[in-house]
């Protein structure tokens, strides 16, 4: 199991204003090294509870609440991430635990026996709480990133677009996956993530934008269409 706690910061851009930070920032840092030309897919299944309290919770703006997905970056992985990130007032903890594409595939149909046989203490947690409230798999939610990262403070500057969604099937591996457009495909959202704090040249480049911090969650995004909340 690994264990993450950064503070999380949010922020709307257009296309242009992503181009342009994105510039900028390449002067000062790094890209992910797993970002091609156009950055990686990023797909991931969440799961909630019978009645959405999950999404509920995110809606109402709850100081202490969670979310539990599975991770993937192409159909063509053998393996999936299984997180569980955990909002702490200003902080997210974010736990992941590797799992085979096999139990992924369980997991992704309701099937949450591997993680009470993987022997690891969180699974067994997350195995626990999952039945105990009845947690079922949701929607897919996948979409384009680029990222730029600095090992200080573990910093972590994000670009996430074209977010698209589906409910219609929990196949995380599916090839074809018949997916909708979440918002518009000029919407990029920017992600600012940091332990302890912030370099000053890092918040110096992103404060160009001029853009206030906002609350943003592209599971409640994906779900607000078909629950009739947007």
């Amino acid at each position: 199991m690994n264990k993450v706690l950064r503070q999380e910061h949010k922020f709307q851009l257009s296309y242009i204003e992503y181009r342009k930070l994105c510039a900028r920032l390449q002067l000062y840092l790094k890209a992910d090294p797993h970002c091609g030309a156009d950055g990686y897919r990023v797909r991931s299944l969440y799961f909630d509870t019978m009645n959405n309290c999950d999404f509920h919770e995110k809606a109402d703006g709850l100081e202490k609440r969670r979310k539990l997905r599975l991770r993937i970056y192409s159909p063509h992985d053998d393996f999936a991430m299984f997180e569980m990130k955990q909002k702490q007032g200003i902080y997210q903890l974010k736990r992941s635990l590797c799992v085979t594409k096999a139990d992924a595939v369980l997991l992704s149909q309701g099937n949450y026996a591997p993680l009470l046989s993987s022997g690891d203490a969180f699974a067994r947690e997350c195995y626990a709480f999952m039945n105990e409230r009845v947690y079922r798999p949701k929607a897919i939610v996948e979409y384009r990133r680029f990222a730029f990262v600095e090992k200080c403070n573990d910093i972590r500057i994000t670009f996430d677009h074209s977010l698209m969604a589906t409910e219609s099937s929990t196949d995380l591996f599916n090839h074809n996956l018949s997916m909708y457009p979440v918002c518009s495909q000029s919407v990029v959202t920017l992600e600012v993530k940091y332990r302890d704090f912030l370099l000053q040249y890092i918040k110096d480049a992103v404060n160009v934008c001029n853009k206030t911090d906002v609350s943003l969650s592209k599971y409640a995004l994906a779900r607000s269409a078909t629950l009739g909340l947007i």
